[in-house]
């Protein structure tokens, strides 16, 4: 959380696609759909140049860093093969700065894949691959048929079990919840259709064949994020986030690889290209960037900001470039900032005017006056009617120093604000000393030595637990994997 919140409400709108769920038969309108692939037009062009340094927002920004170049290069060779561009400058690829497993394209030659994801690969060919499949989406125009699909059916799961009564309509609660939390990748519930999804993997493992990488690519970083994402799971009570979003939002990556693996043996190739790419790897931060804060087990620390909240048992943190957001399975809230003059009530009356829309204000209870951790507070609870069901919408903010205010939003099923109860006396500021320890974990290429066993290499991985679970993971290993003197491995480190 690194800037004033922004509400976004552009990934369904853009039809950015991120790999979803497929299913076991070969989909063989994929081959014609490659025959009959049609060139970026002139409005789809327009589309993704507005919504561009949005998504950038949203996902931390470009990542300008040495390994830049080599994603953009990588990126646009694969991109060429669809049939969108004839030039590799018809595309823009962007590595992001985001520790969520994530990739995805939009309408007008703009591909897009985070440092976090890149980390899990392991060669160049299953880079190319998974931004092959991104592609893939945006060739077979997915995203138009989708974008039809949200305007016919355009529900968000704001709140678990009466989520599917938040209709982003002209109601209030609609408003709220789009402007909240938005219908940006992070909480959009649509999804690919299986069919289109079998079309993308098809299409992905057919550029690679085309660019010369091997065709089993795809299948091996698949096994990747499987075993990532259920590492993850076992540790969501150490490490409070939620799963990769490339597989919580398409969940399953398990069931995928051996049908992509089935369609790559139809196709030729077979560069990997692994020891370019670990050596460009090489020092690629992971996970949460300090400057951005970080989330350790259910706290949210931020050194810079120099505050620090956690979140109740059960509920899920993911963070932003500019908000943080908590998911349970029936409440969900986000902590950000905004403009502070000096005056609490005022502020918590401007982050309410905010969620309401421009003929509808939303009418709040009385105006709290407290004190949290020694830091002054106010707060106020609106209850509003959702298609029949009644939501409490919260405003909790905080007056810190130097002029500067935080505040959550949050929204619970009617009655059931106190839910957040611990999670808003939990403010408080940041030491010195604690924030002095919040260091930076980076990816780190070493070479296997005489003696050098999986476990004795894992003891070095910058975590506290699954050590072993996380090391092979991240090298693409099975649990009997031997290493050889001389082979390159990956590890996490400080």
């Amino acid at each position: 959380m690194a800037a004033r919140f922004k509400h976004l409400a552009i990934m369904a709108a853009a039809g950015a696609g991120t790999i979803a769920l497929i299913g076991q038969s070969v989909a063989p309108r994929a081959e014609a759909l490659a025959m009959q692939a049609q060139a970026i037009t002139a409005q789809e062009k327009r589309q993704g140049a507005e919504v561009h340094p949005k998504l950038l927002e949203e996902f931390g920004g470009a990542y300008q860093v040495p390994q830049t170049s080599y994603v953009v290069q990588v990126g646009k060779g694969i991109a060429v093969q669809s049939g969108l561009g004839n030039a590799r400058d018809d595309f823009t690829v962007t590595l992001l700065n985001s520790p969520v497993n994530n990739a995805f394209a939009i309408p007008g030659g703009y591909v897009y894949v985070t440092r976090q994801l890149m980390a899990l690969m392991n060669d160049e060919a299953e880079l190319a691959g998974v931004l092959g499949h991104e592609v893939g989406h945006v060739a077979a125009r997915h995203s138009e048929k989708r974008q039809k699909a949200a305007q016919r059916n355009s529900i968000i799961g704001l709140l678990g079990q009466i989520g599917a009564a938040v209709l982003l309509g002209d109601g209030a609660a609609g408003q709220i919840g789009q402007q909240i939390f938005g219908t940006g990748s992070q909480l959009l519930t649509l999804k690919y259709s299986r069919k289109q999804e079998e079309e993308a993997d098809d299409l992905g493992v057919r550029y690679l064949s085309q660019a010369g990488y091997d065709p089993q690519a795809l299948s091996s970083m698949l096994a990747s994020l499987a075993a990532q994402q259920a590492i993850d799971v076992r540790s969501q009570g150490g490490d409070a986030r939620s799963v990769p979003e490339w597989a919580s939002t398409h969940p399953d990556p398990a069931r995928r690889v051996s049908r992509a693996a089935t369609v790559a043996q139809r196709f030729s190739g077979s560069t990997r290209n692994r020891d370019v790419f670990l050596s460009r790897l090489d020092g690629l931060l992971y996970g949460d960037d300090p400057k951005q804060g970080v989330v350790q087990g259910r706290q949210f620390l931020h050194p810079e900001l120099g505050l620090k909240f956690a979140v109740p048992q059960g509920f899920a943190m993911q963070n932003g470039t500019s908000a943080v957001t908590i998911n349970g399975q029936s409440a969900q809230a986000q902590f950000t900032l905004g403009q502070y003059s000096g005056d609490l009530s005022r502020y918590v009356d401007q982050a309410f005017a905010g969620l309401g829309s421009s003929n509808q204000r939303i009418n709040y209870g009385q105006m709290q006056r407290t004190t949290v951790n020694g830091i002054p507070a106010a707060y106020a609870t609106a209850r509003v009617n959702a298609n029949r069901q009644l939501v409490d919408v919260t405003v909790f903010a905080y007056a810190f120093a130097n002029n500067r205010a935080y505040h959550f939003v949050a929204l619970t099923p009617a009655g059931r604000a106190d839910a957040f109860a611990p999670m808003f006396q939990s403010v408080q500021r940041l030491a010195g000393a604690e924030a002095a320890q919040i260091r930076p974990r980076r990816v780190r290429v070493v070479t296997v030595a005489r003696g050098d066993t999986v476990q004795r290499l894992a003891a070095r991985m910058a975590y506290d637990d699954l050590k072993v679970e996380r090391f092979l993971a991240l090298n693409g290993l099975s649990g009997n994997a031997a290493l050889a003197p001389g082979q390159k491995v990956k590890l996490v480190t400080y």
